[in-house]
C-alpha cells in the first residue's frame, strides 16, 4: 500500500498549523515554507498520476481496516487529474499573492490556503460519502476566512451571503446522507454502488429522494442554474488570488457530480436517467444566463464572475450526457476553464489595483501603467474564456460539439453564446483599455510600492498552461479520454474499494449468479483465506 496518496491531505495539514504556530509574525518564512509545500505537493500530484496512468484503482486504507467499514483513499486517473489541477493552481495563486502583495493585508493568508488546499485535496481522493461532507466543510472553513481577507463593507456583505448559502447547502447535504443510510446501511461509495444496485425495483423511492438530494448540494457548489446565485457577488468581491483559486471551488461541485452519478447512480441503474433529466437544463440555463451576464454586466469583476457560470454550464451540458466521449471533452473544458478563469481573475485584480477610483466600473478612465501588457493578457485571457481560436477554449467547445451531434438546439446554445460572450469581452475591453487612451489624461500609477513582477509571472504562466493543452491537444485529449472511459467502467473502482471484504462484491450485480451453471451448487465465498 503506498503511502504517497495521502500526502495531498497531509502535507497542507501539516503545514498550515506550522505557519500559524511557528511564523505567525514572519513573513518571509510563511511564503517560504507556502511555495515550497506547493511545489512538492505539485510533485506528489504529477507522480500519483503517473501511478494512476496505469489504469489501476489504488485504495489506502486508513487504519487497515477493511471495507466498507474503514476510511478509505482512493486514486485513479480522475481523482490524480484533479490533485494535478488543484496543486497547479494553489502555487499560481500563492505566487501572485506574494508579487502583488496580498499576503500583507491580512493575517493568517497563507495557512487558510494550506487548509483550503487540503479540503479540496480531501475531497478528491475520499471514497466515501460522508468524508465528502467534512473535507467539503474544512475547505468552505477556509474559504470563508479568504472570503474577507483583508476586510471591507463590500466583501464582508458578500462573505455572509457566501457563508448562509453554503450552510444550508451542508444542511441540505446531511439531509441527503441521512435518507441514503436509511435505505442502504453505508455511505462508502464503493458499497453504495453496489447496494443500490441489489434494490428491488418497488423499493427504489426513497433512494431517488437521496439521489435528487445530493444533486441539488451538488448544484449548489457547481454553482448550476438556478442555485448559482452566491457566486458573481461573492467571486467579484473576493480579494484576486482568492478568486482565482475559488475557479476550482466549482470544480469540486462538478467532480462530486460525475463521480457520484457514474460509480453509485449510473444512467442504466436504479434511478435510471433522472440525473441528466436534471442537469441538462440546469446545465443549458447556466450556458445562456452566465453569457448573458457577460454581455450585461457594468463591472469587470463581475464579467469574469458570469464566465464562470457560463463555462460550468458548458461542462455540464458534456457530462450530463454520461457518455465516454462526452465525458473526454468535457474533462478537456473542465480543465482549460479553470486555468482560464484563474488567470482572468488575476488579471482583472492586477487592473483593478491600476485604476484608482475607477476600480472596475466599466467605464473610460485614465491610462493605466503597463496598459499595453494588461491589455494583451486580458485580450489572451478573454479568447480563452469565450471559446474563440487558437486557444484550448476553442478545441474544448468543438469536442464537445462533435461529442453532440445531431443535438441541434445545443448547438445553437453554444454557438450564440460564445458570440454573447466575444461581444461582452470586447466591450470590458475596450472600455477599460482603448477608451482610456481617449481621455488625454496621464497614466495612473501604481497605488502601492510592489512592482507586481511576480504576479505577472503568476497570470501569464496560466495563459501558459492553455497554450500548452492547445499544442499538445493530441496525447492531452488521449489521455483525458482514458480516463473518461475508466470513469464509465465503475467496476474497477468497486473491486479495488471492495477487495477483502468479509462479503466480495457482486459486481456488476447478478455476475456472481451467472457464473454458476444451471443447477450447480454456488461457490463458498472467499474470504481471503
Amino acid at each position: 500500500m503506498s503511502h504517497w496518496i495521502i500526502a495531498p491531505v497531509v502535507l497542507p495539514a501539516f503545514l498550515a498549523p506550522l505557519i500559524v504556530l511557528w511564523m505567525r509574525f514572519d513573513l518571509r518564512s510563511q511564503r517560504i515554507f507556502s511555495i515550497a509545500g506547493m511545489t512538492v505537493l505539485l510533485a506528489v500530484a504529477v507522480k500519483l498520476a503517473v501511478d494512476a496512468s496505469a489504469g489501476e484503482t489504488i485504495v489506502y486504507r486508513l487504519g487497515n481496516w477493511e471495507a466498507p467499514f474503514g476510511i478509505v483513499l482512493v486514486l485513479d486517473r480522475l481523482s490524480a487529474l484533479m490533485l494535478i489541477l488543484t496543486a497547479a493552481l494553489g502555487l499560481a495563486v500563492a505566487l501572485y499573492a506574494i508579487g502583488a502583495g496580498w499576503d500583507r493585508r491580512g493575517w493568517h493568508f497563507h495557512s487558510l490556503l494550506q487548509f483550503q488546499l487540503m479540503g479540496i485535496n480531501g475531497a478528491f481522493l475520499t471514497g466515501d460519502a460522508f468524508n465528502l461532507f467534512v473535507f467539503f466543510e474544512v475547505l468552505l472553513i477556509a474559504s470563508y476566512g479568504l472570503m474577507i481577507h483583508s476586510g471591507g463593507e463590500a466583501r464582508l456583505k458578500a462573505g455572509v451571503q457566501y457563508v448562509v448559502y453554503n450552510l444550508a447547502g451542508s444542511t441540505l447535504f446531511l439531509f441527503a446522507l441521512g435518507t441514503i443510510y436509511s435505505v442502504t446501511g453505508t455511505l462508502s461509495m464503493a458499497d453504495l454502488a453496489v447496494k443500490v444496485a441489489q434494490l428491488p425495483p418497488d423499493d427504489t423511492a426513497l433512494i431517488r429522494v437521496g439521489a435528487i438530494l445530493l444533486m441539488l448540494v451538488f448544484a449548489v457548489k457547481a454553482a448550476l442554474v438556478p442555485l448559482q446565485f452566491w457566486l458573481p457577488a461573492t467571486y467579484a468581491n473576493a480579494p484576486g488570488p482568492v478568486a482565482a483559486l475559488f475557479a476550482i471551488m466549482t470544480k469540486v461541485g462538478v467532480y462530486a457530480i460525475v463521480r457520484i452519478y457514474t460509480l453509485v447512480f449510473p444512467e442504466d441503474g436504479t434511478i435510471g436517467g433522472l440525473a441528466a433529466q436534471i442537469l441538462m437544463p440546469a446545465a443549458l440555463a447556466s450556458l445562456i444566463i452566465g453569457m448573458v451576464g457577460v454581455l450585461g454586466a457594468r463591472d469587470l469583476g463581475r464579467v469574469a464572475a458570469y464566465a464562470v457560470i457560463g463555462s460550468v454550464g458548458t461542462m455540464m451540458l458534456a457530462f450530463a450526457q454520461f457518455d465516454a466521449v462526452a465525458t473526454g471533452a468535457g474533462l478537456y473544458y473542465m480543465v482549460h476553464s479553470t486555468f482560464a478563469a484563474a488567470a482572468l481573475f488575476l488579471i482583472v485584480d492586477l487592473v483593478a489595483q491600476r485604476r484608482g477610483g475607477a476600480g472596475l466600473r466599466l467605464v473610460a478612465a485614465a491610462p493605466i501603467a503597463q496598459g499595453g501588457l494588461l491589455a494583451a493578457l486580458f485580450f489572451a485571457a478573454a479568447i480563452a474564456m469565450a471559446g474563440m481560436p487558437p486557444l484550448s477554449g476553442f478545441l474544448g467547445k468543438l469536442m464537445i460539439l462533435d461529442a453532440m451531434q445531431g443535438q441541434w438546439g445545443i448547438w445553437a446554445a453554444i454557438l450564440i453564446t460564445s458570440l454573447l460572450a466575444i461581444v461582452g469581452f470586447g466591450r470590458a475591453g475596450s472600455e477599460v483599455f482603448w477608451k482610456a487612451h481617449a481621455t488625454g489624461a496621464p497614466p495612473n500609477d501604481l497605488p502601492e510600492a510592489p512592482s507586481h513582477g511576480l504576479a505577472f509571472v503568476a497570470a501569464g504562466g496560466l495563459l501558459a498552461v492553455l497554450v500548452g493543452m492547445t499544442v499538445f491537444a493530441g496525447p492531452v485529449t488521449g489521455w483525458l479520454q482514458a480516463t473518461a472511459d475508466q470513469i464509465h467502467a465503475p467496476g474497477g473502482y468497486v473491486e479495488a474499494v471492495m477487495a477483502g471484504a468479509a462479503e466480495r462484491a457482486d459486481w456488476p450485480p447478478g455476475a456472481a449468479q451467472a457464473a454458476v451453471p444451471d443447477g450447480a451448487d454456488a461457490p463458498a465465498p472467499d474470504n481471503g483465506q
